[in-house]
Order: C-alpha cells, then sequence, then structure tokens
C-alpha cells in the first residue's frame, strides 16, 4: 500500500494532534510510535511517525528523522511532513531548525517553509511573530518551560540562530492573496537565497489559502494547522468515517505530568468537581522510591476505578518545578517523573483501565512506550488538536488521548469521557 502524506512528529502529543486535523479533513490516518520496523499494513492516506525527539541531542533527533523519512519514502509518501509544537518548542541548538536542514538534504530539495500557527487553539504568527492567544509567545507562560523555554517571540530570528540557510518571510499581505501570490513570493524569495520561509497565519482562512501553494512541495515543516489546508491537494474532502474507532469499554483515569498553565487548570477543575485526585511529589521519588510511589498510587486508585475517572498528576507551578530541578538536576527531575507516570499509566491498565487521557507531551511519550503501543488509529476530536485514539490489543484494547500541555478547555479532564462512543 502506498500513501499520499508522510509525515514525522517531534513528540506523541504533537503527532496525535496533526492526525486529528488530517481526519478532520478527510484523511484516514494511523499514528505509529517510532519508526516501523515492517511495510504499512493498513489502508490509510497518511502516517504520522511519533518520536520523542523535540529535546533530545540534535544529532540523535536528526538520526530519528532521517530513519523515519526512509521508511516514509518506502510506503510511497509523495510528500513529507515534519510536525513540531504550535509554541516553537526548541532552544539556539535546537532540534527544529537542525531537523528540517537534514530532511531538506535528504529529499534535496531547496525551499521549505516554517508555521505553528493553529488559530483553533490561538496560536497565530504576524509578521514573523508567534503568539499565543493575545500575547506574545514570550509573555504566554511559555517562556517558564522547564526544558524549552521560549524568550523570543520572532521566528525569523528563532529560526534563523538554528539554522545555517538563510530565513525569510511570507507575510499575512501575501497570503490573504492566495495560492498565485504565495507561490510567486517563494520564487522572489528562492532567488534572494532564502532556504526556509516563516509564514503569517492568522486565521484558518489563511491557512485554507496557504494549502494550495504547498502541493508538490517536497518538505513541509509547522505545526499541525497547516494540515487543514493539505487534504484536499489529494483531492479529499471531510467525512465522518475517516475517526470512526471501536466501541469503547472499561475503567477511566487520567495521568497528568504537565506544567502548563491550561493543565494546571485542568487539574484543578477535575478536584474541584469532587473527583479523586493523587498528587505524585517528584522530589519523593528520589533515592529510588519510585516504584514504592507507584505501587502507593495504585493501591490508591484500585478501589476508586468502579465509581468513575480518577487522576494522578505531577503537575505543579512553575516555582515547585524550578526547586525541584534545582535539586535534582533538569533532565534528572524530568527523567524520574516520566518513569513514575509511565508505570502507573501501566499499572492502571492492569487494574482495568480501557480508557485513558495522558497530559503532557514527554509524559505522552513516557506512557505509550510503557504500554507498548506500537500504533494508533485516530478518532474523533475532544478539543482542537487532541483527539481520541484506539490502541488495539487484549480485550479490546485501549481508548487513549495524548494532549499536549497547553491544549484543552479547563474540563477537558471531565468531558473527555463523554466525546467517546
Amino acid at each position: 500500500m502506498t500513501i499520499q502524506l508522510g509525515c514525522i512528529a517531534d513528540d506523541f502529543t504533537g503527532a496525535t494532534d496533526l492526525a486529528n486535523n488530517l481526519v478532520r479533513s478527510g484523511m484516514r490516518v494511523v499514528q505509529t510510535i517510532g519508526v516501523p520496523t515492517s511495510p504499512l499494513a493498513a489502508d490509510v492516506h497518511a502516517v504520522v511517525v511519533a518520536l520523542k525527539s523535540r529535546t533530545i541531542p540534535a544529532a540523535e533527533a536528526m538520526a530519528q528523522s532521517l530513519d523515519a523519512l526512509k521508511w516514509l519514502q518506502a510506503q510511497g509518501a509523495q510528500q513529507i511532513y515534519f510536525k513540531y509544537c504550535s509554541t516553537f518548542d526548541s532552544t539556539p541548538e535546537g532540534n527544529i531548525g537542525p531537523v528540517t536542514e537534514a530532511l531538506m538534504d535528504a529529499l534535496k530539495t531547496d525551499f521549505t517553509i516554517a508555521t505553528p500557527a493553529f488559530p483553533d487553539n490561538g496560536r497565530t504568527v504576524f509578521k514573523g511573530y508567534l503568539f499565543a492567544g493575545h500575547v506574545l509567545l514570550n509573555e504566554s507562560g511559555m517562556q517558564n518551560h522547564p526544558l524549552t523555554p521560549m524568550t523570543d517571540a520572532n521566528l525569523v530570528r528563532v529560526m534563523q540562530a538554528q539554522t545555517k540557510r538563510k530565513v525569510g518571510l511570507i507575510d499575512y499581505k501575501t497570503v490573504a492573496q492566495g495560492e498565485g501570490a504565495i507561490r510567486e513570493r517563494i520564487a522572489a524569495l528562492r532567488t534572494e537565497g532564502v532556504g526556509v520561509a516563516v509564514v503569517d497565519a492568522t486565521s484558518n482562512d489563511d491557512l485554507h489559502r496557504l494549502g494550495p501553494a504547498l502541493k508538490g512541495m517536497p518538505l513541509v515543516t509547522a505545526g499541525s494547522g497547516v494540515a487543514i489546508g493539505l487534504p484536499a491537494n489529494f483531492g479529499l474532502q471531510p467525512s465522518l468515517q475517516a475517526s470512526q474507532l471501536p466501541a469503547a469499554k472499561g475503567s477511566r483515569a487520567v495521568v497528568s505530568g504537565s506544567c502548563s498553565l491550561a493543565t494546571n487548570a485542568q487539574v484543578a477543575h477535575f478536584k474541584a468537581s469532587g473527583r479523586p485526585a493523587l498528587a505524585i511529589d517528584p522530589a519523593s521519588l528520589m533515592n529510588g522510591q519510585s516504584d514504592a510511589v507507584v505501587q502507593q498510587a495504585l493501591a490508591w486508585a484500585a478501589p476508586l476505578l468502579q465509581d468513575g475517572p480518577v487522576l494522578v498528576y505531577s503537575t505543579a507551578e512553575p516555582e515547585a518545578v524550578k526547586a525541584v530541578q534545582a535539586q535534582l538536576g533538569v533532565a534528572e527531575a524530568g527523567a524520574l517523573v516520566e518513569h513514575a507516570l509511565a508505570a502507573v499509566a501501566r499499572g492502571l491498565v492492569g487494574l482495568g483501565v480501557q480508557q485513558l487521557v495522558v497530559a503532557g507531551g514527554e509524559t505522552s511519550g513516557a506512557c505509550v512506550q510503557a504500554l507498548g503501543i506500537a500504533q494508533l488509529q485516530i478518532g474523533p476530536q475532544i478539543d482542537p488538536g487532541v483527539p481520541w485514539c484506539h490502541a488495539p490489543g487484549d480485550h479490546g484494547g485501549v481508548h487513549i488521548t495524548l494532549k499536549s500541555g497547553n491544549f484543552g478547555t479547563e474540563d477537558f479532564f471531565t468531558k473527555a469521557f463523554a466525546a467517546l462512543p
């Protein structure tokens, strides 16, 4: 079987975010966890290869992305889509720039675009500046991100620091004029030696205008928003059949490791509703105590699952996160929490949970790997950028949603389960 669109995502929640927008626009999509070792067996239009490469060393991220590219090319992918976060999570060392250039070199292409715009979730680009809601990215809370603090909203400047190629801009005035004007601007930028162009987009209409201009471009790099304008290039239209999943059953649970403002609010809402919630203090995981903490969490959850969803979380305010990082170091603190929450998720599934919400990109990656999930079928949207998925397996498999930390309304943890058939 061959596919039209081959996608490489730098984290697991971002992969489902992208897959969700493709499904909503009519594509049948499978998400793989890591690079598959065998040919594609599903009849789909697109495959999203989910990597955990956002915050690893740039050389490793490039190698993993190139492995994904080779597999997608072997499946006949006509176009490649490198997907990163709508908040452009990266540092001057990468990994967005280095991975983009590695893919461009492998595809032998001299030009691509870059835009994290996702207006449905308040991520817009104007004059090259990224906004989160009504504020610049560096005023949105992302400046406090524990791994990739975003202190500059100027994407041309941010991208230029990560790339050897010249970075330019396709501004809102050009985008508003549609496909012809965008193609003319691309041609002009190429003659100026520009290899990567940041693209303005403040609405879905902008993304739909951009889509046709990207037809035939070997490589597209973007957040998930650009995806809404691509399926039409392959003659596809929105269809409810693209998002059908098996009927849900089993117990329900939420595991949250994100420390974003949005997830903090979601945890608070869940607790305020009177539902059972257990906090895991990262400091309690030190000195080899992780396994004991996990077992205590599972013992707490076991008698409660029959009455509805439970929440196990390590979500905390930025000040608390920084205090733990000061004790353990940034990488060690993150790894401890991810390992513990992944073990909790695996234990919850062992207790009969078959409907699982996971919040946080790094947490989602750890949980999916701990559960041994190799492939996800993408289903209906809960909130913009966050769909339910289904992982086949024993006893009907597991329905799981992988929520980016910044996504979802305050009541996400409570309303998510009502969106399942």
